[in-house]
């Protein structure tokens, strides 16, 4: 399979010298990553290409017959403002550089540099053309509220406005070849977001999931890299690590946040060098996966104490994506409901019950600390005990009752604030307010309501007709 062009734009290299077209394609396809890569040497031809072609960047030398470089960088600059320019010439004179620079010119380098400045500069430009692209194109979507790609985004059930916000940041940042950084609680859905990003990059190669959580460093760059004949003890034939599995694909490095500090070196030298050695090689491989990374910790958190590496957690951030929790994104639980009751029913080969309405409310005032996933064991485990023609909510109520406690307050409660200029309430002040809450959650279930508040209902009952009396 041919690795995957990059970037997604093409790079034209003008130059009037063969030779030298072909040595600067050989090093940015060997030491960049770039085989996205056009070649012109007839300068008269250049404004035909960039009409034509996708071109993003383009390399230019001066000394040309015909039309020289400057004549072609002021044009180029004129007519195709977004193309990016960076001269090449043989003349090594500040004046010229000057001016090209004040033209217009992204850069300028002289031909007697160093092979490697050339090709990085190439690079930095690279990724600079990508972000104003990326930014363009967030623009665009974020302006128009659309999406180009909503089929890459199928699987994933939510009607929730900030995930719609990372969809389209997804589509804006698809086709670069920097990594993306997913975050977000266990439970989430990280993993279908990692799915989607690859869909959307429109990479043939597989999507391959690792995860690294607890991996020693041995065994990390074993997994990664994979090893030759030899390498180590029982090592009888060689093995293909997961990164040269997802050749042309998508490697998803899953629970990031628990790399070991040695791990973080070489994930952070195969990021920045875009190669690799598999153990017991001295001969590198070049990296043909796109790398996505998944963590449920706080990476900035941990860069600040020192158990993660400063210089990967930037390396990783150029793209972040943050998936919110269930329990801010109420108006999914009902349509997460709906989708795993009739995923369940079809599993089991059953017609798909009708629920009372109170149990979206139930629901809907719940924490869900194990989010999406947890909802889902709910779904299916209430399926799996459904006899009757509408689904119980017995099976809900016990999994919250487990996961909070019947007298454990919920992880997500916050406690009441008074204000310290104003004077405390009494108890009795507090605990109508509170009944007015609960019902108000319930929708005036009092069944509801008074299993929040730790009573029995006729102790509610009894509550509220004494309230009721009081204001008659």
């Amino acid at each position: 399979m041919s690795p995957p062009l990059y970037p997604a734009f093409g790079v034209l290299l003008v130059d009037d010298e063969p030779s030298f077209l072909r040595s600067l394609n050989i090093a940015l396809e060997r030491s960049g990553g770039i085989n996205h890569i056009h070649r012109c040497q007839d300068s008269r031809e250049v404004m035909d290409i960039l009409a034509r072609e996708n071109i993003g960047l383009v390399t230019l030398d001066l000394t040309m017959p015909h039309v020289s470089g400057e004549e072609l960088l002021a044009r180029i600059v004129e007519e195709f403002p977004d193309v990016g320019v960076i001269v090449v010439s043989g003349l090594n004179q500040v004046e010229t550089a000057v001016n090209c620079i004040k033209l217009g010119a992204f850069d300028y380098f002289v031909k007697t540099d160093e092979e490697s400045r050339l090709v990085e500069g190439i690079r930095r430009a690279i990724r600079l053309q990508e972000l104003r692209q990326e930014n363009q194109a967030l623009r665009r979507r974020v302006l128009d509220d659309t999406l180009e790609h909503p089929e890459a985004f199928a699987h994933i059930v939510t009607a929730d406005r900030s995930m719609r916000a990372v969809f389209q940041y997804l589509e804006s940042v698809a086709l670069t070849q920097q990594p993306i950084l997913i975050s977000g609680e266990s439970g989430v859905g990280k993993e279908l977001i990692a799915k989607a990003a690859h869909a959307l990059s429109g990479r043939q190669g597989p999507l391959v999931c690792v995860n690294v959580a607890g991996l020693d460093d041995n065994v990390f760059a074993d997994t990664l890299f994979g090893h030759q004949r030899g390498a180590f003890t029982g090592a009888e034939q060689p093995r293909a690590g997961m990164i040269e599995q997802a050749a042309g694909g998508t490697l998803l490095l899953d629970e990031i946040g628990d790399l070991s500090l040695a791990s973080q070196v070489k994930l952070l030298r195969l990021l920045q060098e875009g190669e690799y050695y598999p153990l017991g090689s001295d001969r590198p491989k070049r990296l043909q996966a796109r790398v996505l990374v998944a963590t449920h910790h706080d990476l900035a958190e941990k860069q600040r104490t020192g158990a993660f590496r400063k210089d990967l957690y930037y390396r990783l951030r150029t793209h972040q994506v943050h998936i919110p929790p269930l329990r801010r994104r109420k108006q999914d639980i009902a349509l997460l409901l709906d989708h795993f009751l009739a995923e369940a029913a079809e599993e089991l080969g059953r017609n798909k019950p009708s629920y009372p309405p109170e149990l979206a409310v139930l629901l809907g005032n719940y924490a869900f600390p194990g989010n999406v996933r947890e909802l889902r064991a709910m779904a299916y485990d209430a399926m799996s005990q459904h006899r009757s023609r509408t689904l119980s909510m017995d099976a809900f109520k016990r999994a919250i009752d487990q996961a909070c406690g019947e007298d454990s307050p919920s992880p997500h409660r916050q406690r009441a604030v008074f204000a310290p200029d104003e004077p405390l309430p009494t108890l009795d002040e507090v605990a109508d307010l509170l009944v007015e809450e609960a019902l108000k959650r319930a929708e005036g279930n009092q069944s509801m309501a008074s299993r929040w508040l730790g009573i029995s209902q006729p102790a509610l009952s009894k509550r509220l007709k004494k309230q009721r009396g009081e204001g008659a």
